[in-house]
């Protein structure tokens, strides 16, 4: 490939720790520069700028990792390509000015997903940091970075990541993203809730393109279009390997296996219609195998990625197995219904999957990457009642209590749970028994707050501490925005709760609001520091 040209393509400057992307970096209203040029040129025989989208990578293998990117010059109305494959050309490189090319080759972009292209680049060294591009025609992407894990097996004495969820694009900037892109990081998380699918409206940030809630194909692609135009999203996607999975907003709000929010208003054909097309606009926006393309309103996104003799992801899908919830999916009081053991949160395969991965790893740390709140989270303050969030793992009690039995059977030590869902941070212990504060702890939960869902925040709202008092193995709360970073080493797990204290404008300064220590085979909670903002 020829070298970039200065006035018309995009580059990644570096920033110290991270690399910073240049597309979008100036905003006309809320929406990048390359993408109003491109809509303008959208009718001009010229071929327009594609990579408006920017560029991702995802799962890392010790020998590889997926590549992604799509052609997009009209991105917010479908698109803008013709309907027929295109070519994309990629080159991966040890320097970001490709001098050191070790893998290069051709893809095709089909229309039949939107012109995305998932490039599973194998052959690589591990434990290495890669640079990689596109080229359509001679137009050429912004370069990403991405590392591939270590080898399996192989001895690993550290690793950096952070997580992040709930990024609803009209309450707020990415700024928790643009502070992410610049952090010390190895991988990137991402818990759930890429996309909001209901009417947008907002006086944040703005677009003059419709936004109602979304159904069909069309829309749900022009919904991830318009988000991954944000710059700091698209310069934390490029600095980064990311391991991605979804919870409800990608398709439908509080959605349950082919049980939709509202069945009085979508029947299940119609929804398992809906489900598809968001299934099949999701693997078409995010870096994922060949493995994960769906089938028509099935898709296979639980999976397993091994950093050495560190730490396991057992990477989980919470939605599409799951049973409905009881008595609706609000916070309710528990109910024989709820409490029925033969309930299921992760279905039958996934929940056997699970539990046998965990049995036989040899890695320090096991990880759930997961969507929804894991520990017992009693909101009725009166010492004997209870009151419960019949979405989130309360609803399905009897599941969670065979993954906890099960800890506890096979002292299985250093089991860390991720989650992303409600907007705020906790640090949690996971108990046999949430019932009997001096029950023995088989895990630790790492609860991350928001990108931006439910706006600005605040450092503890009214009833915090009763929420602590009534939930003695809940250690901490936060409701600022922000990310979480984990620092893994073979003897500590350090979480740290990096927030920002607004984002209804640009410009936040981050802050570490708490940081907790895990000890190798200890499942308790250290607290380092706290600091109010």
């Amino acid at each position: 490939m020829k070298e970039f040209d200065d006035n018309r393509r995009s580059f990644l400057k570096n920033t110290g720790k991270g690399l910073g992307i240049a597309l979008g970096a100036t905003l006309v209203g809320s929406l990048p520069v390359n993408y109003v040029a491109a809509a303008k040129n959208k009718n001009s025989k010229k071929f327009a700028y594609p990579f408006t989208l920017g560029v991702a990578s995802g799962d890392p293998l010790p020998d590889g990792v997926v590549l992604w990117t799509r052609l997009a010059p009209d991105p917010l109305n479908g698109g803008g390509m013709d309907n027929h494959p295109f070519p994309v050309q990629w080159e991966v490189s040890l320097d970001s000015n490709f001098k050191n090319v070790v893998k290069r080759g051709t893809e095709l972009s089909k229309p039949q997903l939107a012109h995305s292209v998932h490039v599973e680049v194998d052959g690589l060294e591990p434990s290495t940091w890669y640079y990689y591009r596109f080229k359509a025609r001679s137009e050429i992407s912004p370069v990403g970075r991405t590392r591939t894990s270590p080898a399996y097996n192989s001895s690993v004495d550290h690793l950096n990541f952070a997580f992040v969820s709930c990024q609803n694009w009209p309450v707020g900037f990415y700024t928790a993203y643009q502070h992410l892109a610049k952090d010390d990081l190895d991988l990137v998380v991402h818990l759930g809730d890429y996309i909001y699918e209901g009417k947008h409206s907002s006086t944040i940030r703005s677009t003059n393109v419709d936004t109602p809630e979304i159904y069909t194909i069309e829309d749900y692609r022009n919904r991830y279009a318009l988000y991954k135009l944000d710059s700091d999203l698209q310069a934390a996607h490029a600095n980064f390997p990311w391991i991605v999975t979804f919870d409800d907003h990608e398709v439908d709000n509080n959605y349950a296996g082919d049980i939709p929010q509202d069945p009085d208003k979508q029947s299940k054909k119609d929804f398992l219609t809906r489900r598809s097309v968001a299934y099949q606009a999701y693997y078409e926006h995010m870096p994922l195998r060949r493995t994960s393309l769906p089938n028509k309103s099935n898709i296979q996104l639980y999976r397993r990625l091994t950093f050495g003799n560190l730490v396991d992801f057992n990477v989980l899908d919470t939605r599409q197995y799951r049973d409905d919830q009881a008595n609706g999916d609000g916070w309710k009081v528990p109910t024989p219904e709820s409490e029925n053991p033969t309930r299921t949160l992760l279905g039958e395969e996934q929940e056997r999957w699970l539990l046998d991965g965990l049995a036989t790893s040899q890695a320090k740390w096991k990880v759930l990457a997961q969507q929804v709140f894991f520990a017992h989270r009693d909101g009725d303050f009166d010492p004997e009642g209870e009151y419960v969030s019949m979405d989130a793992w309360d609803g399905y009690p009897a599941a969670r209590q065979r993954i906890v039995d099960f800890l506890a059977e096979k002292d299985i030590k250093n089991t860390i749970v991720i989650t992303g869902d409600v907007h705020t941070n906790w640090a949690n212990e996971i108990k046999v028994d949430f019932h009997d504060a001096n029950s023995q702890n088989v895990a630790v939960e790492f609860v991350g707050t928001s990108i931006t869902s439910n706006g600005d925040g605040s450092d503890v709202k009214k009833d915090t501490a009763q929420y602590l008092q009534e939930n003695p193995h809940i250690k901490f709360y936060n409701n600022y925005r922000g990310y979480v970073r984990c620092k893994l080493t073979q003897d500590t797990w350090q979480t740290d709760f990096r927030v920002v204290p607004y984002v209804s404008k640009p410009g936040a300064p981050i802050s570490t609001r708490a940081s907790f220590i895990v000890e190798d085979s200890i499942p308790s909670l250290k607290q380092l520091t706290a600091t109010p903002l």
